[in-house]
């Protein structure tokens, strides 16, 4: 693990880790009422795999990337519902978060880590309010979707 960003809803605030307090957000992660993410139960959940023998398939969980990949048949880039959505796209890619990594960039790794968290917060929120979220499907046509989270 490079880094790591929660967000806790009940106190409003971020938390970032690195690999050195990884032990703290397994912590957060196990007392957390729900767990929400985007794509976490096949990329987040399998790199904490390497620091826990824990089942992490027993967190109470809602991955939005899963639920869309259901119900689309298909999966859906975070960024291609972020700006379907709600008009804001991401500050980068994974593969730019590697290079800062090996680059010593932790902060910009921290940081493009909480925009992302940001982002699937305000989605969860969106999906909430109006039980629908809009995505760009593989024509770049704006699609809606319904949504019950």
């Amino acid at each position: 693990m490079s880094a790591a960003v929660t967000y806790n809803s009940a106190t409003g605030s971020f938390h970032r880790y690195t690999e050195k307090r990884v032990r703290a957000l397994l912590d957060e992660l196990r007392s957390a009422e729900l767990v929400v993410g985007y794509n976490v139960l096949e990329f987040d959940y399998e790199v904490l795999r390497g620091y826990a023998n824990f089942p992490f398939d027993r967190l109470p969980t809602l991955d939005l990337m899963e639920h869309l990949s259901r119900r689309l048949g298909f999966r859906v880039s975070l960024d291609a519902v972020a700006t379907a959505t709600l008009r804001v796209g991401k500050s980068g890619d994974g593969l730019q978060a590697i290079r800062w990594y090996r680059q010593g960039l932790i902060d910009r790794v921290l940081n493009y880590c909480q925009q992302d968290v940001e982002i699937t917060r305000q989605l969860h929120e969106y999906g909430r309010q109006f039980k629908l979220i809009y995505y760009w499907d593989k024509r770049y046509l704006r699609q809606m979707t319904a949504v019950n989270w």
